[in-house]
């Protein structure tokens, strides 16, 4: 039993280790705590390797990318502010909204293209693909409408990876869509209190903040 355990656990480890990292990752980005920028990045680079031999290979390809947004984003968190100042949560700005609309496109023309691979699924694949850096990079702008779109990606993984034999990467998606939740509600409070201040002091809430949250 206990060779069955290490062999098991030998087998996994890899796997295990990325699992860890972006769960730290996500109880980071909760905390806006910009540690999860260098934090992410080592977890993609593990990743990358999983997913080439899963032939995920838009997931894989997705990593690399994540760690260019990951400097990004962490430049963007320090001096994204106004006068290079660390950068507040907001809302994503409408007409950023309205480009959202040409996802339908986007997912289209990566599932053609990965077809013409062996990847395992390429509808899925490109889906998640195309929302996973949708959702990054309004991270990175710190725009709390982000959580919502990584728990729609999530949601999805769960079943990709299930059929990969990816069990933990598979239930790591339930751990994400809670901290998801975590994330919205923490960064929700904080547009909330920005709004609230000024009406405290006499002063009309700013109308970027609607109060929809």
């Amino acid at each position: 039993m206990t060779e069955q355990l290490l062999a098991w656990l030998q087998a996994n480890a890899l796997e295990l280790i990325a699992v860890s990292w972006g769960i730290l990752t996500v109880w980071l980005t909760v905390k806006q705590n910009i540690w999860c920028w260098p934090v992410g990045s080592a977890s993609n680079v593990l990743f990358t390797v999983i997913f080439f031999r899963e032939k995920l290979y838009a997931d894989m390809v997705l990593q690399v990318i994540y760690i260019g947004l990951n400097t990004y984003g962490w430049y963007e968190w320090l001096y994204g502010g106004r006068g290079k100042t660390p950068l507040p949560v907001s809302r994503t700005p409408v007409r950023v909204r309205y480009l959202l609309g040409g996802l339908a496109a986007a997912i289209t023309g990566l599932t053609l293209g990965l077809r013409q691979t062996d990847a395992a699924l390429p509808f899925w694949d490109a889906t998640t693909t195309v929302l996973s850096l949708v959702a990054q990079y309004m991270l990175a702008k710190k725009w709390i409408e982000n959580w919502g779109v990584w728990i729609t990606v999530n949601v999805l993984y769960i079943g990709i990876y299930a059929v990969k034999e990816l069990y933990f990467t598979s239930g790591q998606q339930f751990i994400f869509i809670y901290l998801s939740v975590l994330g919205f509600l923490a960064w929700r409070r904080e547009l909330l209190a920005k709004v609230q201040l000024p009406a405290s002091a006499g002063q009309s809430a700013p109308q970027s903040l609607p109060s929809d949250l």
